[in-house]
């Protein structure tokens, strides 16, 4: 049984999406009927804590007339204002019957006290602090426990060394291996897998697609594969500007210097995804995620040729970003 109150602290998205996705899918678990097995019938609201409103927070929070299970997600707690947070911390003191919250905050900015006053509240406490370097090995080892393997130090060093410090990349990375080399791996496996270029050439075909240079980024996405980027990385250099771009889409007054650590992006990068977030609709970003959610499933083995699932993925962003609204 999912506690009433979660909240979730820090920046790191990966862990992050993993903490929510768990605590939405034990409430589901829990509301599960004959008719509906896994829970689907349970509504999911998302809304960010900057901009959301106390007319918002009364209407969301306020008990259902039939006490019907629902989620309430806020994201940003962080850059609430100081009424809504008022009546966050309210809420989470004694929340509705049938309520589940879930609270993100990144644990700084005005409203770090928020973190303090939530924690008083009993709520459960899910850490998603950025790890440090030092920890990084630490955290792959516990990926390749998650598949149920165990690998060498120099293979840990090896993937370090080739896909960087991303989280999410690290992830896919293992979990790839992990299917692809029946469960031997070994450092030549992560060097044929993960050979210098991929975090670069992903983003150069993320950023072409969804500049909507389709054909651009058509062309470097079948060089990429050609040289031997795994399509993996490719998913997931999509998946995560998709994501930057849906985080920085109705972001206001952002500044690369002060911002670049908010967000978790260089101040060049920040810059170009802000610009790039600034020409999407809303519309066409939903759209976007849908995409990417089939493209993951893809690369993970429901898709025939997972290459072309890559290939599809980029035109179809790349055409999807030419006809956004917000040009």
């Amino acid at each position: 049984m999912p506690a009433p109150v979660n909240l979730i602290v820090g920046k790191e998205g990966l862990l992050i999406d993993r903490a929510r996705l768990a605590i939405i899918a034990a409430v589901r678990r829990t509301a599960a009927t004959a008719g509906d097995p896994e829970g689907r019938a349970v509504p999911v609201t998302e809304l960010r804590g900057g901009d959301v409103t106390t007319t918002d927070l009364v209407e969301l929070l306020s008990p259902s007339l039939f006490g019907e299970d629902r989620v309430v997600v806020l994201t940003d707690c962080d850059a609430a204002g100081k009424e809504p947070a008022g009546l966050i911390v309210d809420a989470a003191k004694d929340p509705a019957p049938g309520i589940t919250l879930i609270l993100q905050h990144s644990g700084e900015g005005r409203q770090k006290k928020m973190v303090t006053d939530l924690r008083k509240t009993g709520a459960e406490l899910f850490e998603a602090q950025e790890l440090k370097n030092r920890d990084l090995p630490e955290f792959v080892r516990g990926e390749f426990a998650s598949h149920r393997l165990r690998v060498s130090p120099d293979v840990v060093t090896a993937l370090l060394d080739s896909v960087g410090s991303d989280l999410r990349e690290l992830a896919t990375a293992v979990s790839q291996l992990a299917a692809d080399t029946g469960g031997d791996v070994t450092v030549q496996a992560v060097r044929t897998y993960y050979g210098g270029t991929a975090e670069v050439s992903g983003f150069e075909v993320a950023e072409l697609a969804l500049r909507g240079q389709g054909a651009e980024a058509l062309a470097q996405a079948r060089r990429a594969l050609q040289l031997g980027v795994p399509h993996v990385l490719l998913a997931s250099a999509l998946s995560g500007m998709v994501g930057d771009v849906a985080r920085l889409h109705a972001a206001r007054g952002v500044n690369p210097n002060r911002d670049a650590r908010t967000f978790g992006m260089a101040p060049w990068k920040l810059e170009k995804t802000q610009k790039l977030a600034q020409r999407w609709s809303t519309p066409a970003i939903a759209r976007a995620a849908e995409m990417i959610a089939d493209l993951d499933a893809g690369v993970k083995g429901w898709a025939a040729d997972p290459e072309f699932a890559v290939e599809k993925a980029v035109a179809d962003i790349a055409r999807l970003a030419q006809q956004s609204h917000r040009r």
